[in-house]
């Protein structure tokens, strides 16, 4: 299968994170995958909260790490946010039923490693990290997933 990538971009402060946010959200379609890969404090509810508030979510948008899964009903989409942070053991994501709602659904799923062997392949893999005084991202484009994405992510930071 055929795979993307673009990046590494800077991202000095929260604002480049909002807005790189903003210019994934074309990515949100229903049965895709959307993986957030690093470290804790790097941005990643924060790059999910600007996602779903560019398609339309009005209110808060809280990391799900207690609870595991937000619902963001948007519109004909459903956008299931998952934090797999405090999971004992990947086969608990079996009890979330996101089989199910998958076709219908487009997840973003925060430490997907914790998910190994139960989450369906990632579409996207955002990679965020951190870098002097700021962050950086990196994305990849998986499942031969054919989007156009090189003007839009030349100059991202």
């Amino acid at each position: 299968m055929s795979e993307l990538s673009f990046g590494p971009f800077e991202l000095a402060d929260e604002e480049a994170t909002i807005k790189l946010g903003q210019r994934l959200a074309p990515l949100a379609k229903a049965g895709r995958c959307i993986f957030l890969v690093g470290p804790l404090g790097a941005g990643k509810t924060t790059l999910v909260r600007s996602l779903l508030r560019s398609l339309g979510h009005i209110g808060a948008v809280r990391s799900p790490t207690y609870n595991l899964m937000e619902n963001y009903q948007l519109g004909e989409l459903s956008l299931l946010h998952l934090d797999l942070y405090r999971l004992g053991d990947p086969e608990e994501v079996e009890y979330l039923g996101l089989r199910e709602m998958l076709d219908d659904s487009c997840l973003l799923v925060e430490w997907p490693d914790r998910g190994i062997g139960f989450l369906p392949a990632a579409d996207v893999v955002i990679h965020l990290g951190y870098r002097k005084a700021g962050r950086t991202a990196h994305l990849e484009i998986k499942n031969g997933l054919s989007i156009d994405l090189e003007a839009e992510f030349k100059n991202i930071s």
